[in-house]
């Protein structure tokens, strides 16, 4: 699981739903190719025979990459797809019933919102990351309850996990994101959106390059 934990850092890109298994496809491994360390899939309305479908291709784009592939929700559809680990939310299976499915070296990450203090619980359940949002106004889930860019560093402090900021993270300010403590920057439209898929995730990615974050990051301004 170290060996995993180690590669829980970067880009951390969500698939947007579609049933074009092609498109998506294509804009994943464009994304791979801009540098995103980790993929997840995540197609609530698709039926179960698609979303089978479309995971696989996506965990064989993800291996092929050296990226890790997580699946959203369903720790059923990660083990079909041979996925490398799975996301849970407050309504989903619990931390200990999805750990006892999954292999040993799985990857299972927590939601945590705006909660930091959910952390603690999360690595007393042996999660391996937590997520932290949403951090900006979002796009994709506008109910969302803001995070203060300080529970970032709260819930890392908690847990002693590594911590996915999500919710409305751009290119302009992304850069803040990871300066605030964000091990994982979590974004939807801001990559698959973009014009250049590939250009826009090589942005983000280079955040993690170094040590010193710059002040913004000048790529496609397109919010999760």
């Amino acid at each position: 699981m170290a060996n995993e934990r180690a590669r829980l850092r970067g880009l951390y890109a969500i698939t947007p739903e579609t049933a074009d298994t092609e498109d998506l496809v294509r804009r994943a491994r464009a994304c791979l190719e801009g540098g995103a360390a980790l993929l997840q899939y995540r197609a609530k309305a698709l039926d179960a025979t698609s979303a089978l479908a479309q995971a696989r291709r996506l965990a064989a784009e993800c291996r092929a990459a050296g990226a890790l592939f997580i699946v959203n929700d369903s720790v059923d559809l990660a083990l079909a797809a041979d996925a490398h680990g799975v996301h849970l939310g407050r309504d989903d299976m619990d931390v200990a019933a999805a750990r006892s499915r999954l292999p040993p070296n799985a990857v299972i990450g927590v939601s945590c919102y705006a909660q930091p203090e959910r952390a603690r619980a999360a690595r007393a359940a042996c999660a391996d990351y937590v997520a932290i949002g949403s951090v900006f106004p979002s796009t994709t889930k506008r109910a969302a309850t803001p995070a203060p860019l300080a529970a970032i560093a709260a819930a890392k402090s908690a847990s002693g996990l590594p911590v996915a900021a999500i919710g409305g993270i751009t290119a302009l300010n992304a850069a803040q994101v990871v300066r605030a403590g964000a091990d994982m920057l979590a974004v939807i439209s801001a990559v698959f959106d973009a014009p250049d898929v590939r250009t826009a995730a090589r942005s983000l990615s280079a955040l993690f390059d170094s040590s010193e974050v710059p002040a913004d990051v000048r790529a496609q301004p397109r919010a999760v």
